[in-house]
């Protein structure tokens, strides 16, 4: 599978699928060790090597399962990302409830805010002990919308000590909007951003500001929520399609059927369509897609493989479907 180097960070390679981890956290229904196992090794075998995770996802469960899926693995053949900015604080007064922020997990913590240097270096020592792993290869500042000042002048100064260090191998910052991306872009010393949702087949407004940024800086970017929650990750889209994680206004869910229309005439389907649009911005390095078992990760690779005709993107905004160009290969 191809990789593309981290322009600032050239000794990481990010594989241009990235194997996303929330699942794993049991997100919205429990998957099982084994489930979890299967999926990676499956990703494994087909060349991925890139594997995201969080803290927030099921309370720690995710990274916990991704270290032990990985640990018998070449260290130095695979890139780990994790976030800060949410520690996960004890609270066995809860333990006998079901965790409240979308993961199928008992509620044996609780998510505490903190962006402060203190709080990066313990979110931190707390992943590396959860995975298992000798080092964080890519550490991002998890959904900082509210707290700009702290991250901006707390958080990326004490990740880019690290760096400095050899501890992590490049910082930056995952979030679900792309302006506050862009301006850590203009603003500080990051490497690599995560975006999700917000440059996808259906809407590009990360290419107004955060992919023009990033490019301008050779920052790289990641692209994640792809799909947009799930309103492009099928054929034909049904009724009762998710958008940004809620059900999709009928307006969107139209558009996106008349985008699977004009994809149907080159034999491409839309989820295929919408994993090959964002790779052709030359700001993109990975797309990170979320697997919870073997089945979902063979159809992923599958899907990331299939060639999609340049003339489909003219088609497409032809109709006045593509807002913006769709950017040019990298």
């Amino acid at each position: 599978m191809m990789a593309r180097a981290l322009p600032r960070r050239p000794q990481l390679r990010l594989t241009e699928l990235g194997f996303g981890a929330a699942q794993g956290g049991n997100l919205y229904r429990t998957t099982t060790d084994e489930e979890f196992a299967s999926a990676v090794d499956a990703a494994w075998e087909a060349g991925v090597r890139y594997f995201d995770t969080a803290p927030h996802y099921g309370l720690g469960l995710s990274e916990r399962r991704l270290g032990a899926a990985l640990r018998q693995r070449p260290r130095d053949e695979y890139v780990v990302s994790t976030k800060v900015g949410r520690l996960l604080a004890p609270s066995p007064q809860d333990a006998h409830l079901r965790d409240s922020d979308g993961f199928d997990v008992p509620a044996t913590h609780r998510r505490v805010w903190d962006f402060s240097r203190d709080g990066v270096l313990r979110s931190i020592e707390a992943s590396l002990e959860r995975t298992g792993l000798d080092r964080i290869d890519v550490v991002y500042l998890h959904d900082p919308d509210d707290h700009w000042e702290q991250a901006a002048h707390e958080a990326v100064p004490a990740l880019i000590d690290l760096r400095d260090q050899g501890v992590v191998g490049a910082v930056g910052a995952g979030m679900n909007q792309s302006a506050m991306l862009a301006r850590f872009v203009r603003e500080t010393d990051v490497d690599v951003m995560m975006c999700a949702g917000r440059y996808t087949l259906l809407e590009q407004g990360a290419a107004a500001d955060l992919l023009p940024a990033a490019e301008n800086r050779g920052v790289g970017v990641v692209i994640a929520g792809v799909y947009n929650s799930g309103l492009l990750s099928r054929d034909r889209p049904p009724a009762d399609a998710v958008y940004n994680y809620q059900q999709a206004p009928a307006a969107l869910i139209e558009r996106a059927r008349r985008i699977a229309t004009v994809c149907e005439t080159y034999g491409v389907t839309l989820p295929q369509a919408a994993l090959a649009f964002v790779r052709r911005h030359p700001a993109v390095v990975s797309t990170v897609v979320g697997v919870r078992n073997e089945a979902q990760a063979v159809e992923t690779v599958r899907r990331s493989g299939i060639v999609v005709p340049e003339e489909l993107w003219d088609d497409l905004a032809a109709d006045g479907l593509l807002a913006v160009p769709p950017g040019r290969p990298a």
